[in-house]
């Protein structure tokens, strides 16, 4: 097979997709770049921990994925967990060395998507991890006016 073939491109997302580790472990090893992005600038550790599959994303970022990676909108992995909504996984991600306080295209953290979402659970974790309640997005909202605008009360108290 073709390493730089769209097709062994396309099976390296579809296995990070499904958390397939055991495809991830043979395509890693015919040479393709872990860090590697897709036409969205999605990498397979962003599909993998967007998906809430733990094993693959473990599998990647010890093969070298880049835990700050960003896709065409400067979207992290903790990004989308902070959407999404997974502790364990921003855990394993921040474990890692991502970055708490990066910003997207528009200004936006991983902090604000967790306000925003009601991921609660997230707010603390990153909170105590250390991220920057501060920081304010292009529209000048921070995490806590995020909160507020979406009517997450316990959201604003944490971030308060």
């Amino acid at each position: 097979m073709d390493l730089t073939s769209p097709l062994s491109e396309d099976l390296l997302f579809d296995a990070a997709r499904r958390g397939d580790v055991a495809t991830l472990r043979e395509l890693l090893a015919t040479g393709l770049d872990v860090n590697m992005t897709n036409e969205k600038g999605f990498s397979a550790l962003v599909l993998a921990a967007y998906e809430n599959h733990l094993d693959a994303t473990k599998f990647l970022l010890e093969a070298g994925a880049v835990p700050n990676g960003q896709d065409l909108s400067g979207n992290t992995a903790l990004m989308g967990v902070g959407f999404k909504g997974y502790p364990e996984m921003a855990r394993l991600l921040i474990q890692h060395g991502a970055s708490l306080d990066h910003q997207n295209a528009t200004g936006s953290t991983a902090l604000m998507f967790a306000a925003m979402f009601g991921r609660n659970n997230l707010v603390q974790l990153l909170l105590e991890a250390g991220a920057d309640r501060t920081i304010a997005d292009a529209r000048g909202f921070t995490a806590g006016g995020l909160a507020l605008q979406k009517g997450n009360e316990e959201a604003l108290a944490l971030l308060s």
